[in-house]
């Protein structure tokens, strides 16, 4: 599979929403990236419900929700009737994670698990076989613009390494600090999705920036 690019909307210009997603509805990106905050489990708070609604209509690729939350699992049901196509959620955030990702999966999603920057891979172990996609982190969740995590190539050739000896599918992103530079030694590690933000919205040709991306 030919790796895919997601561009974080949290980096838009929400003055021009409208404007920033026609502009990736135009461009190669393949996954539409949205982080929802609540400043609790993330220090800083981001959009909700009512923009995943309004994104709905206008949005024409697969919206990728990643939520930054406490208890995700009570929102399940919102993020399916948003029209999510991955639902995201947190390991540390989900004290029933078995049910979280089984009730995704029943609202006819695809389901993701999230692991922040200090989370090892092998506490997925148990659980690898029942996710669509794993994200890791490689910036310490909250705010855009951080600087990669160097330990993050590994963590993903780790996870990479779990995924093929238990004879999976799984899927692998990877947010955070993502450029082109990174973003190459990522994809060789293993990585199958790169979520990218500022250096896309931030450059002054996003679709061209994406464009290089998906050729890494």
């Amino acid at each position: 599979m030919k790796h895919l690019i997601a561009p974080s909307l949290l980096s838009a210009d929400f003055m021009n929403l409208r404007q920033e997603v026609e502009m990736i509805n135009r461009s190669e990106a393949d996954w539409l990236h949205l982080d929802i905050m609540d400043g609790v489990f993330v220090p800083n708070i981001s959009f909700g419900f009512p923009v995943l609604e309004g994104l709905k209509p206008i949005c024409q690729k697969p919206m990728d929700v990643h939520l930054m939350i406490v208890e995700p699992g009570k929102f399940v049901r919102e993020v399916a009737q948003a029209g999510a196509y991955m639902m995201n959620v947190h390991y540390e955030a989900c004290t029933h994670l078995h049910r979280t990702v089984a009730a995704i999966k029943e609202a006819g999603m695809k389901a993701g698990v999230t692991l922040n920057p200090h989370t090892p891979v092998s506490l997925l172990e148990d659980i690898i076989q029942d996710v669509d996609m794993v994200l890791l982190m490689s910036v310490n969740p909250g705010y855009g613009g951080q600087k990669f995590i160097e330990h993050s190539v590994e963590k993903t050739r780790a996870l990479r390494d779990m995924i093929t000896r238990k004879g999976l599918d799984t899927l692998i992103e990877i947010d955070g600090g993502v450029n082109l530079e990174t973003g190459k030694r990522l994809l060789e590690a293993g990585a199958d999705i790169l979520v990218a933000g500022s250096f896309v919205f931030k450059a002054p040709n996003p679709e061209e920036v994406i464009h290089k991306l998906k050729t890494l």
